[in-house]
């Protein structure tokens, strides 16, 4: 049983104990359930406009406490404080994070292929409850006493095509581990998380994350090269992780499927682009290069706007400064704005466009007149000169008929 803090029951319910964790919207604390006599944790959010909005917080919690999954850390309960802090009562995960796991380097093969089949299990499953995390990334991946992975903090989570939680002005998942769709601002779904996953087992096997930076540069950075994938792989894996990280979403494999090749190994049943969607692309690039042109000119972001816009705007996510601009930050911003609509414009170009075809150039047929054909009853004229056509003497001019 954790020591409690003070005397005064949250809710009147739960003992806050020590701090266990710290958010940029929320602290966890170790808590304990003097009422089921359990320890959770507690996490509680800083007050404010957004998040002190009840029917929206409400709603983010029902989704998250209709995931059930060994894989994911259980909501319990969730409420208010007597000072309108909203609060989530979370399952008690008592184990480092798998980033503090990777401070001694890179992690075994073998430990990431169960670690990793682990994680996809957990989200096959919100995936399938139609939940995007938006945020997966070591920090939020807890490990238990056995070393089994835990997926945590759903706090950017949204259900594909709900109204998103998210405070104004702040990016939305952590800028090493998004996806190239979060940073042009288009919509996110479970392919997003897919693109983390793959970051997240490479730096596991690498022992160093693959985007480094301030946060403008290593957002800017992905849209110009893909992940680097070493040489020394095995195979399988090696191919795993550059579907996981491929630019386009549609071609990501599925949570389960990759879970599946962890396991067995095998990728040879890893579809990335379904056969649907491969008649989709013949379609569209029959279409040909206006209607690319039409929706590169739809998703591509307009001029640039303060970063306190709502984040369901279609714009490039741009993390808020905790430091005054200076002219370096305005110009890498103007890279990023620059790099997203050149971005956008070839995400959108149908792929693998042919050019038509030449149409072959037919030559002019010679039309034969054809012979009249004889009458009934009539004998035909004989054929070379007829009986007026005599030949005419040498000296001699043939009249003409008047």
């Amino acid at each position: 049983m954790p020591q409690p803090v003070n005397d005064e029951l949250l809710a009147g319910r739960y003992e806050l104990a020590d701090i266990i964790g710290i958010g940029g919207v929320a602290t966890v604390h170790r808590a304990w359930d003097t009422r089921l006599h359990r320890p959770v944790a507690i996490k509680l959010f800083a007050a404010g406009d957004d998040l002190a909005n009840t029917q929206r917080f409400d709603n983010e919690v029902r989704v998250l406490a209709g995931l059930h999954h060994p894989g994911l850390v259980t909501v319990h309960d969730t409420g208010t404080t007597t000072d309108g802090k909203p609060f989530v009562v979370l399952r008690l995960i008592d184990g480092p994070t798998l980033r503090h796991h990777m401070t001694d380097g890179p992690l075994p093969v073998d430990e990431i292929r169960s670690l990793g089949a682990a994680v996809a299990d957990a989200l096959s499953h919100v995936h399938d409850h139609g939940v995007v995390h938006r945020d997966v990334k070591p920090s939020n991946i807890l490990l238990d006493h056995d070393g089994t992975p835990h997926l945590a903090d759903f706090g950017l989570a949204h259900s594909v095509g709900s109204t998103r939680l998210t405070r104004t002005g702040l990016i939305v998942g952590t800028a090493a581990y998004l996806a190239p769709e979060q940073v042009r601002g288009a919509d996110v779904d479970s392919p997003t998380d897919i693109y983390s996953l793959g970051l997240v087992l490479l730096e596991c096997l690498t022992g160093h994350c693959e985007y480094t930076g301030t946060d403008i540069e290593t957002i800017v950075s992905r849209l110009h090269r893909s992940p680097i994938i070493p040489d020394h792989l095995p195979t399988d894996l090696a191919r795993l992780l550059t579907l996981m990280t491929a630019q386009s979403p549609r071609d990501r494999p599925t949570a389960h499927q990759c879970a599946d090749a962890l396991r067995t190994g095998q990728t040879t049943a890893v579809s990335a682009i379904p056969p649907a969607a491969t008649r989709k692309r013949a379609l569209i690039a029959a279409a040909g290069l206006f209607t690319a042109i039409g929706i590169a000119w739809a998703v591509a972001p307009g001029p640039t706007t303060p970063v306190s816009e709502p984040p369901d705007a279609a714009k490039p996510a741009l993390v808020q400064a905790s430091t005054p601009t200076t002219s370096t930050t305005q110009e890498a911003a103007a890279q990023l704005v620059a790099a997203t609509s050149t971005s956008a414009t070839t995400e959108q170009q149908p792929p693998n466009m042919a050019e038509p075809a030449p149409v072959p150039q037919q030559e002019p047929q010679q039309v034969q007149a054809e012979e009249p054909q004889p009458r009934p009853g009539v004998e035909p004229a004989p054929h070379g000169p007829g009986k007026d056509d005599k030949p005419v003497p040498p000296g001699q001019l043939k009249k003409g008929k008047p």
